[in-house]
């Protein structure tokens, strides 16, 4: 399996997912015959499909926090990957909250889902386990819901994924030698959005841990009335480092941008 990143869908808030001005499937990362889904939201079968990836083949779910636009379809995506159940196999990495969930947020799978799947890995900031070859560090996030980052590391590069999350002093020292770091941008530079970043926060956070590649993603309704291209472009200038804006089907080669290979430093789950 060729290393890649697929940008399923690029949407941001409820307005965008649901006028589908923008899908909300997540992003795929394909690495060392492992095929892991970050963040399954609403249409992620679909736009699997649309981009020509075996569901089936999916080796492992990283849902960051429970809310519909990141969550919603990790039923789903089980019983696809699973053949309902019949194939009991693949892991899902969540947090507490997304898997019991609390008074006012549904678990994002029930006991059957919980049975089609050969682990469940519930994980806090700061934890790490292993994945076949690759290691997954659960990162801190700032938002209305406890949630999560990610940060992905291979032999050949290590990818860096800020979840939803608001501005924190500290959090660009998680970010450090990303070779590719992806952030939830739902607002452009000028506007504020509560418990998550703007334009003036990613160019921060971008010049602090200086990524190789910055990829900005999960766009709001101002950020798409803002055109994320030239927010992109904006960021790159403040950061002095190459910001892409995903568009829906976006392809990355991550060895493209690899700064050096990576060790092997847990074994399998």
């Amino acid at each position: 399996m060729e290393s890649q990143i697929v940008f399923l869908g690029t949407g941001g808030d409820s307005t965008v997912i649901g006028k589908q001005l923008r899908a909300g499937g997540g992003f795929v990362v394909q690495c060392n015959d492992l095929q892991l889904h970050i963040d399954p939201g609403p249409g992620s079968l679909k736009e699997l499909k649309l981009n020509n990836i075996n569901v089936r083949e999916t080796t492992a779910l990283l849902v960051s926090h429970a809310h519909t636009n990141h969550a919603n379809d990790t039923k789903a995506i089980v019983e696809a990957m699973t053949l309902g159940g019949l194939d009991s196999r693949g892991v899902l990495v969540c947090n507490e909250t997304s898997f019991s969930g609390t008074k006012e947020i549904a678990p994002i799978v029930n006991e059957f889902h919980k049975n089609c799947l050969e682990r469940i890995i519930v994980i806090k900031p700061g934890q790490i386990l292993g994945i076949g070859d690759v290691e997954i560090t659960a990162l801190p996030a700032y938002h209305s819901v406890p949630a999560l980052g990610f940060k992905i590391t291979t032999e050949n590069f290590t990818l860096v994924y800020t979840g939803d999350t608001s501005y924190g002093e500290n959090l660009y020292s998680f970010y450090k030698n990303a070779d590719i770091l992806v952030l939830n941008l739902v607002a452009p530079a000028g506007f504020k959005i509560e418990h998550n970043l703007n334009g003036e926060d990613a160019a921060k956070i971008i010049k602090k841990s200086k990524p190789r590649l910055a990829i900005i993603t999960h766009f709001g309704i101002k950020m798409l009335n803002e055109d994320p291209m030239y927010q992109a472009r904006e960021i790159h200038k403040k950061s002095g480092v190459t910001v892409i804006a995903a568009e829906d089907g976006l392809v990355i080669n991550p060895k493209a941008y690899a700064i050096r290979k990576r060790q092997k430093r847990l074994s399998s789950f």
